[in-house]
């Protein structure tokens, strides 16, 4: 209102019929109109975008929060969820909801690479397992993707508690990043590879689903696929 009106009458009259402190405070917001909290929210929101481009859109609030306090950022999780949500910056929803079928006889999943860990080309085999590291907060539960051709780690998932989730997040990431069309993805007999949410993702996203025979670890490989995380 005083900028708008100062033409007509003096700064120092309207400061004191509105309340404002003195002129020099109205001559200090004119040069820096924005709060200090506002810019830091701007340069919060520039860390929170790289982030989750580095993700490739994958990383919710509760994952871009981690990786600020790894690079010593204290801003609290609610702030970041916030300044995301502001800035219509949202994580890519790989699955849906898990439904019940009532009635739905179990549906087996074959072994489709049979110890043939060997193969010619990126993105024909993916194999995923779950394993579990000690921290200073209790055991972190991390799950991976592996493209058997390079033997990298093409997507990967951490959580405090081993859900199906867990499992689907890594999946995400490697799809998102490699587009697959007819990968076969390996794993063992775990529960979170069997479930009606993992079979439907795999569909969706022209995965063929491969479990090895149950009890047998020799059949996924995972002394390959664990010794890519540090402990």
């Amino acid at each position: 209102m005083i900028k708008a009106k100062q033409g007509k009458h003096s700064v120092s009259m309207m400061c004191r019929l509105l309340s404002v402190a003195a002129p020099s405070g109205y001559y200090a917001w004119l040069k820096n109109p924005l709060s200090a909290r506002s810019k830091e929210d701007a340069r919060l929101l520039r860390l929170i975008r790289a982030s989750f481009e580095a993700s490739q859109g994958v990383y919710g609030a509760p994952r871009v929060f981690l990786d600020l306090k790894e690079v010593g950022e204290t801003c609290s999780k609610n702030r970041v969820a916030r300044i995301m949500r502001e800035n219509g910056i949202r994580a890519q929803a790989g699955y849906r909801t898990r439904r019940y079928v009532a009635g739905k006889p179990t549906e087996l999943i074959p072994n489709l690479v049979k110890r043939n860990f060997t193969v010619s080309q990126p993105d024909r085999i993916w194999v995923t397992d779950i394993t579990y590291i000690r921290t200073w907060e209790g055991w972190l539960y991390v799950a991976v993707v592996l493209d058997l051709f390079s033997r990298k780690v093409i997507g990967w998932a951490a959580r405090q508690t081993i859900h199906r989730e867990l499992a689907l997040d890594a999946i995400l990431m490697a799809v998102l990043k490699r587009k697959p069309n007819g990968t076969i993805i390996h794993s063992d007999q775990g529960s979170q590879y069997g479930s009606d949410d993992w079979r439907r993702f795999c569909r969706t996203n022209k995965l063929e689903p491969s479990k090895s025979r149950r009890g047998n670890c020799w059949d996924t490989q995972s002394n390959i696929l664990m010794n890519t995380v540090p402990v």
